[in-house]
């Protein structure tokens, strides 16, 4: 999992409340379990009008967002059901990082376990932000990991609370695999000893084995 410290890059608004995994990312692009090619059904519905031509209006498709790290959002984002697509959809479009005021849990979980970082400020602040950010051509936020603040072209500087725990495992880059890899050697040394200890746990694994 790739590891987020720091991030100052462009911001892409979804002025929208309570937006729900099936409108990230709908139904009919489950079929795969590949991380990449999601982006092409992110946000699909919205993405397009009645005629399937793309809605100039929405933010993707408009040239002043492309290439944006950032995704600022309002109340209760990622709602609806548990899709991990979602998350994987997101990255797949280049965001590192969600501003709201608010997020689905186990929305929150999975960007966590998916190396992407939610941010949660008070409304007023996301609302400065998103009237500066439809207003201004080329606004960034910086947000850093570290010291737990998310910083405006102009210095203002807000601070998001986040567990410890889920704060170190991405600061380093650690998915629950990675965290049971950095066990291996004490896990080798385990898996040796009750080798020893109790050989008839494994008579029929190593006769398998011989049979493979």
């Amino acid at each position: 999992m790739q590891a987020f410290t720091a991030l100052t890059g462009l911001v892409a608004p979804l002025d929208r409340a309570n937006v729900d995994t099936d409108q990230i990312i709908p139904k009919q692009f489950l079929k795969t379990i590949k991380r990449t090619g999601l982006r092409e059904g992110l946000f699909f519905d919205w993405r397009k009008q009645k005629d399937g031509s793309q809605d100039p209006s929405f933010f993707l498709n408009q040239p002043r967002f492309q290439g944006a790290t950032i995704l600022l959002t309002r109340d209760n984002f990622g709602c609806g059901s548990s899709r991990e697509h979602a998350p994987w959809a997101l990255l797949d479009q280049g965001f590192r990082c969600i501003v709201g005021s608010s997020f689905a849990d186990i929305f929150y979980n999975n960007c966590f376990q998916n190396g992407m970082l939610p941010v949660v400020l008070k409304a007023d602040e996301v609302l400065a932000m998103m009237k500066d950010v439809l207003a201004t051509p080329g606004y960034q936020l910086t947000v850093d990991l570290e010291s737990q603040t998310v910083t405006t072209p102009d210095g203002v500087r807000s601070h998001f609370e986040i567990d410890p725990f889920r704060k170190d495992c991405l600061y380093r880059g650690l998915d629950a695999i990675g965290l049971t890899l950095q066990q291996e050697t004490a896990i080798t040394s385990y898996e040796a000893r009750r080798q020893t200890e109790a050989p008839w746990l494994f008579t029929d694994l190593r006769q398998n084995q011989g049979n493979a």
